[in-house]
């Protein structure tokens, strides 16, 4: 027992590595990033309710509109897992706000189109948004939220590109 409080406290004392004033800044900004993307789920969670959504469906709703994309396609895009987006999309199915369509360039893996009924839900949540987003939008030029997206969008593509996001 003496052994493993010991050995939890040599743990607990290790120095921190060090890191760059750039290694610092990039910390920062992921945690910024984190704690911003939880509280855009949580608006957009606001905003596609009355419509009788979430986020997450809204973003499967969003996606069957474009009507050549599978379920894979999907997921890939939003940066979500295939199995998650399946579940949702089988659920918005089930309520009729999307259908699935054969798909010509695969047998098993059909598209997702946007339903009669899920164009006017997605009509509702986006009415809103479009208020929601200029309230915000309106704190901010046109050319910060542009120099911003493109960090994050450098950001990823490298997360993205060769494992570094591992570190």
């Amino acid at each position: 027992m003496i052994d493993e409080i010991q050995n939890r406290q040599h743990v607990v004392k290790q120095k921190r590595p060090e890191r760059t004033v750039e290694g610092d800044a990039f910390s920062a900004f992921a945690i910024t990033a984190l704690r911003l993307a939880g509280h855009l789920i949580a608006a957009g969670d606001r905003l596609a309710k009355p419509a009788g959504q979430t986020s997450a469906r809204w973003q499967v709703l969003a996606a069957a509109r474009r009507g050549d994309m599978s379920v894979a396609q999907i997921a890939r895009a939003l940066g979500l897992a295939r199995q998650g987006v399946q579940r949702l999309a089988d659920v918005l199915a089930g309520e009729g706000l999307i259908a699935y369509a054969d798909n010509p360039e695969h047998q098993r893996a059909k598209l997702v189109r946007l339903t009669d009924e899920g164009a006017e839900r997605l009509g509702v949540i986006e009415v809103a948004q479009a208020g929601w987003a200029d309230g915000l939008g309106a704190a901010f030029t046109s050319a910060e939220l542009d120099a911003a997206r493109a960090v994050m969008a450098r950001v990823m593509a490298m997360l993205e590109s060769d494992g570094a996001s591992g570190g």
